[in-house]
């Protein structure tokens, strides 16, 4: 999903007129032309034929085609425009090459206004490790940091390569390339750990995602973040109590100094009855429907129905959440190289998880209890709290001053 280029060559016109001259005008202004040579016209001719008519040339065209371009008047266009030797006097054009979008969600949490995210397309990458712990990463995406050495397969197939999309699209809303192509993600740049839990049709067990965890506590002292964009049903637990192993398997990652950011569920039900999400260690994150990247609500839905600026209408709620982000028509990379949009608590997860690389860039010894703590205390209520379904507004992420 790049955008397209942006203003082509124009199209192709003979120019057979001349407007009424006017002071430094068409007897003096000088534009850009392409030369087009008639059938039988050797490329050679070109030095005689610009001569003929008094005008420059930059690229002579030998191959492709026959001809070349300069500048001239108008005047001189129209006249070489009649010329036998010639077929086309066409305007020059601009073209630009293929840009770089800033997802909508990037916007709302300021992520451009981060001294740390530096983003200005320059490519100058987040030093921060973080594991996205899901369907896998796609290995060899141009623009994301795959540290493919520290890939791990804890599901089917047979590497960490992704084959639902899911944890590519994870992996660029945390750390897409500020490359100037294709997106850019909160923290640019940032090494993304594959840690695959789930298979192509986005299931996995319980025993699977610790796996994946025992595998991210294992590389504590590399991992700085680690996002969960998963879950199943469950209920929290005290830590050494051993009710709940995967419980007990984020109690000692955490402890070991990973900040685990998850997802709330979409369910449009209490967190509290979801397992990461109703775990008090990690970050659960709920989702926001934004649509343009900016506060204030009334821009028209785009891939989903839903009201610009409010609460999700799928999200998951509740006292176990600590933040919201954007997660509605979420624009991210994409398996296979490409990119999609799409939606879900999931969406809005690597979002926080950005935010909490950005944050231990540059607080290297911070705890998860303290980058937890920052990123609620750098957060805004800008947004339409109205419309949660309980009376516990979580503020809007914001990473303005990561």
């Amino acid at each position: 999903m790049r955008r397209p280029l942006g203003t082509s060559l124009f199209a192709a016109v003979l120019l057979a007129a001349v407007l009424p001259a006017t002071p430094a005008s068409a007897e003096t202004r000088t534009s850009g032309y392409i030369v087009l040579l008639a059938d039988g016209v050797a490329a050679s001719s070109v030095s005689s034929v610009s001569a003929d008519h008094g005008t420059t040339v930059d690229h002579v065209y030998s191959s492709a085609l026959r001809g070349y371009s300069g500048r001239m008047t108008a005047t001189a266009a129209a006249r070489l425009a009649r010329d036998p030797r010639v077929a086309l006097v066409q305007p020059d054009g601009v073209a630009t090459a293929t840009a770089q979008t800033t997802p909508t969600g990037v916007d709302r949490v300021d992520a451009e206004l981060s001294a740390t995210a530096r983003i200005d397309g320059a490519d100058q990458r987040v030093a921060v490790d973080v594991a996205v712990i899901d369907t896998g990463v796609d290995l060899d995406h141009p623009d994301l940091n795959v540290h493919t050495a520290g890939a791990k397969n804890c599901s089917s197939g047979r590497s960490a390569d992704d084959g639902n999309g899911h944890g590519t699209h994870v992996a660029g809303t945390i750390g897409a390339l500020d490359n100037g192509d294709g997106v850019v993600g909160v923290a640019p740049g940032a090494r993304i750990w594959p840690v695959r839990v789930l298979n192509n049709q986005g299931s996995g067990s319980f025993s699977d995602i610790i796996c994946g965890i025992d595998y991210v506590t294992a590389h504590a002292d590399e991992i700085e973040v680690a996002n969960m964009s998963l879950g199943g049903s469950g209920s929290d637990s005290a830590c050494g109590t051993n009710r709940d192993a995967m419980h007990e398997a984020i109690c000692r990652s955490v402890a070991a100094g990973v900040t685990y950011v998850v997802a709330a569920g979409n369910s449009a039900a209490d967190s509290a009855t979801f397992v990461p999400a109703a775990y008090d260690e990690v970050i659960t994150v709920s989702a926001l429907a934004d649509f343009n990247g900016q506060p204030g609500g009334g821009a028209a839905a785009t891939c989903r129905a839903d009201v610009d600026d409010t609460f999700a209408d799928f999200s998951n709620h509740g006292a176990d959440v600590d933040l919201i982000a954007p997660g509605v028509c979420v624009l991210s990379t994409w398996k296979g190289g490409g990119y999609n949009t799409i939606s879900g608590t999931s969406m809005a997860s690597p979002h926080v998880a950005g935010g909490a690389a950005l944050y231990r860039a540059t607080h290297p010894t911070a705890t998860p209890g303290t980058v937890k703590s920052a990123l609620q205390a750098a957060a805004t209520g800008t947004w339409n709290t109205g419309t949660d379904p309980d009376a516990t507004h979580e503020p809007l992420l914001d990473v303005a001053s990561f």
